[in-house]
This record gives structure tokens, sequence and C-alpha cells, in this order.
């Protein structure tokens, strides 16, 4: 099964906690804090593994969850960084984050390997908090939580040259006759489901990559057929071999043919419409080929040329291959991006946070609701079974403008707070 598309969730691993601990030695009375660190959780992190050719294994693992640090102990000891969990995918694969839909990654090369999902932060052990004011502090932090996202990935061939072409005008049989692929070959429509690749060389010693992909139809950029599935493959070509039947044997107009899928293509991404393109008339050696080939040229603009060819007597294939090759040698690699303008205005923000610090909303029973990026990081590393972790929690919100917030909003004392799933009571 050829599966290009998947959506999965990843989660980095959470960061082990730190340790409130003290010294116990023999002759060494009121010893110091001594709670050492908790580990760093596991990022989840993407490889190419140029072995793999379709998501199908993502069909059936959807969840990938790292795992976290290890909590730190006593003596000051950190506590141990948990090992990176790395997941293999294929050649040409796009991650998107499924809420903002950015390009997480996108990776192209064997070995290449991108972080999706980075782990949390080990949390402090007491020793981290001491002072000349408070020397023996019953203290420490919780990990901090691991990044968990949905993400999209999305398979997109890494091919030099893409065949496109409506349903049987011989874009198999071309694959099969110049490479050492063997796709399916038959006479009905649809009879390729999923893309084939094949390694060409040509006389000369050059060679590229050539990808068979599943006809086009008339609404194919709407979803219409099966050629929408993979119209994303003729993103990564560089040079658009486009094949047309020209013995008319379906009973369709070349010209129109071509007319119709240089619209999908354009109506799919724009882009499309800058890759270099070469118009193959195919099944030349059938009746009346000849005179449906002359009347082609004549309604056709501007002086393209035409490539007249037949897989079955061999006749033009290797002027074809030396054309395509020649080519592939002038034209630059196009980047995944869905407009000019998105290139030029892209900026690169090295810290992850988004959001707000906090955020405050009333409820219809009068409750307030907090919310937000950091103000819920700093309560889940926040150790609530010890009285000095409450009152530094109590400070941090301070600190953020939580309390001035609330008030500005109408809290008096006794009102009720929500933050995640707990509850609190304002204190004026």
């Amino acid at each position: 099964m050829f599966v290009d598309q998947v959506k999965v969730y990843t989660k980095g691993g959470d960061g082990g906690n730190g340790m409130v601990a003290f010294r116990r030695e023999k002759y060494v009375p009121k010893g110091g804090p001594a709670g050492g660190d908790g580990g760093k959780g596991a990022d989840v992190i993407f490889e190419v593994d140029e072995g793999l050719r379709t998501l199908i294994d993502f069909r059936y693992q959807r969840h990938f969850k790292a795992p976290r640090g290890e909590h730190g102990m006593s003596k000051n000891q950190h506590g141990k960084n948990a090992e990176p969990m790395v997941v293999k995918v294929p050649p040409g694969t796009v991650v998107k984050d499924d809420d903002s839909k950015e390009v997480i990654a996108d990776l192209v090369q064997h070995g290449q390997r991108a972080v999706i999902a980075k782990g949390g932060r080990g949390g402090r052990g007491n020793s981290r908090f001491a002072t000349p004011a408070n020397p023996a502090p019953e203290l420490s932090e919780k990990g901090e939580p691991g990044q968990d996202r949905y993400i999209v990935m999305e398979l997109k061939l890494l091919a030099d040259v893409g065949l496109v072409g409506f349903p049987s005008v011989g874009k198999s049989t071309l694959l099969s006759v110049v490479s050492s692929a063997k796709p399916k070959i038959a006479a009905y429509h649809f009879t390729t489901i999923a893309p084939n690749l094949g390694m060409v060389e040509t006389d000369d010693s050059r060679s590229f990559v050539m990808a068979d992909l599943p006809g086009l139809i008339e609404g194919a950029s709407e979803g219409i057929g099966l050629g929408h599935q993979f119209l994303r493959h003729v993103e990564r070509t560089r040079v658009i071999v486009h094949v047309i039947d020209m013995s008319g044997m379906e009973g369709r107009d070349p010209y129109e043919d071509y007319l119709t899928i240089n619209e999908e293509l354009k109506e799919y991404n724009l882009r499309l419409t800058e890759r270099p393109q070469i118009i193959v008339a195919s099944k030349m050696e059938l009746p009346d080929a000849e005179e449906n080939l002359a009347r082609f040229k004549e309604k056709l603009p501007g002086d393209y040329p035409v490539m007249p060819i037949s897989s079955v007597t061999r006749m033009g294939l290797k002027e074809l291959l030396f054309a395509i090759a020649d080519l592939l040698e002038t034209t630059p690699e196009f980047p995944l991006l869905e407009d000019e303008e998105e290139a030029i205005n892209r900026v690169l923000y090295k810290h992850d946070q988004t959001s707000e610090d906090f955020l405050i909303s009333r409820e219809s029973d009068g409750s307030f609701v907090v919310s937000g990026y950091t103000v819920e990081r700093l309560f889940k590393m926040t150790d609530f079974t010890r009285d000095e972790s409450v009152r530094r929690f109590a400070r941090q919100l301070r600190g953020l403008g939580v309390d001035e917030a609330l008030r500005e909003k109408g809290a008096t004392d006794g009102d009720t707070v929500r933050l995640l799933e707990y509850e609190f009571e304002f204190v004026e």
C-alpha cells in the first residue's frame, strides 16, 4: 500500500523532578541541601532512512511519546537525561504542524534529522535554591512538560522528472521502456494507482529519476479522480514531461487534453507553471497519429517543441532522454513554498513561545479562568505538597501581573479562580 499523507501525535518526554534532600553524615550537624536536579526529557527526532518509500508504518502507529528524564536524587546526584526517540521516515517527507500549518521540517537527504517535539528540561533540586537568607530550602521544581503537537506528514517523491497526462496515454509504458521500473500496464483507466519511480540513464552516462504519476482528469485539483492525491509529488520535480496520446483512440482532442492538464497543474499550485515542460506526443506508431500531431502543432501557441515518440517501436526515445537531461542541467531546484511572497517574508524565530504569558476570561458561573503558556508551565512545574513551593508559585504569579489583572477584571476576596483543572480562592 502506498501511503503518502498521515496525521500523528508526538510528545517530547517530560523532565525529571528535582529532589528535596539534605546531607546526612556522621559528625556533620545541620548538613546543607543535597537534592539533585532531574534529567532532561527525550526529544522526538525524525531521521531520513533512504530504505523507506512510503508512510505505511505511520498508519499503524500514530502516537510517539518520548520517555521522561530520571528524577533527581540525594547527595546532589543529577537524574539521567533520556535518550532521544528517533523515528525513521522516507526521503521527501514534509512535516507540518496540524494547528498552524507551518512547515516544521523538509527531510530529503539520507541521515538528515529534525527535532519535531522537544523534551522538557529537568526540575531543579533544593540545592539550587539555597541562598544566604534561606540556606536550607525545602523547595524543588517538577520537570518541565515536553512539547506535544499533532503533525501532518506528507511524502513528496524525490524525482527529477514527473510524467503527467490523462489516464492511458502511455506514461507507464514509457517509464518501463526507458528504466528498469516494472509498473502495472493495462488497457483501462487508472491502472497506475500509486506513483512509480525509475532511474533513467542516457547513452552519454547522465542519469536522473523519473516518476510516473497516476493519470489526471478534469477537476483533479478539486479532488476528482485519483490524480489529486498525487499532485503533491509534482512539486518536487524540476522538469514536467507532459505525455499526450496522439492516436485519438480515446475519442478526445489532444489539444484539449493539453489545456486541461495544464489548467489542473495551475489550479493546484501556481508555481508549477514555472517548471519547464516537455511536450511528448505518444503512440505515434498508430494510424491517424501523424495527422493529429499536425493539427495539434497548428493549435499550439508559440514555438513549443513537441517530441513524437513510440514506446513500442522506441522511436524518438533517445532524443527525448537527451532533451530531458539537457534541461535538468540548466534547471534549478524549486523551494517548497506556497508562493514567492512567503519565501521573501519568511522570518525564523528561535523562541517557541507563541502565545501570551497569561489570559484571563470569565465563566458564566462568575469564576475566573487563567490560561496561557507561561502560567500553565509554571503551574505544572510546582510541587504543591510543599508550602515553600506554593509560596514561590504565588510570588511568580504576582511577578507576571496575574493578581493585578484579576483585580482589574473585577475579582474580589473569595472569588473562584480556575487554572487547568484546579480551583483556587482569590485572597486580597
